[in-house]
């Protein structure tokens, strides 16, 4: 059995992932050779005025750290599920022509349960602002 170096490397730089894995080391260096620079190059004078919060050009009238009401992370999760619910129904949308009746009716029973989800969160005022 016969190792040939010449055919080794002509089958690797025919790899797909060959390509994929230089393209990743190139963006890799360069990327770390541009944070090196900037921070070899830059000049490093710190002082009070840089280092102070910038709040429109004066001092701020109160703390920042302020609690935020729970309705907005109420807000953001329905948020979060619903654009999830986009993100099954365009290929299903896509691929529409492709599917059975039982995958049609699959996605109509989760368009249904979706639309039973938004009518109780409706329902129990979640989307209301008091």
């Amino acid at each position: 059995m016969s190792f040939n170096i010449l055919n080794f490397n002509e089958s690797l730089f025919k790899n797909e992932y060959f390509s994929i894995l230089i393209f990743l080391l190139i963006a890799i260096l360069l990327s770390c050779i541009i944070v090196l620079l900037s921070y070899v190059l830059s000049t490093q004078n710190p002082e009070t005025e840089k280092l102070s919060s910038y709040e429109c050009g004066f001092e701020p009238y109160e703390d920042a750290r302020q609690s935020f009401d729970v309705k907005f992370y109420l807000i953001a999760i329905l948020f979060v599920v619903f654009d999830i619910e986009t993100m099954f129904l365009l290929p299903w949308s896509i691929s529409l022509s492709q599917l059975d009746i039982i995958g049609f009716w699959v996605m109509i029973d989760f368009i249904i349960e979706l639309g039973i989800g938004f009518v109780y969160i409706w329902y129990i005022g979640a989307l209301e602002w008091d």
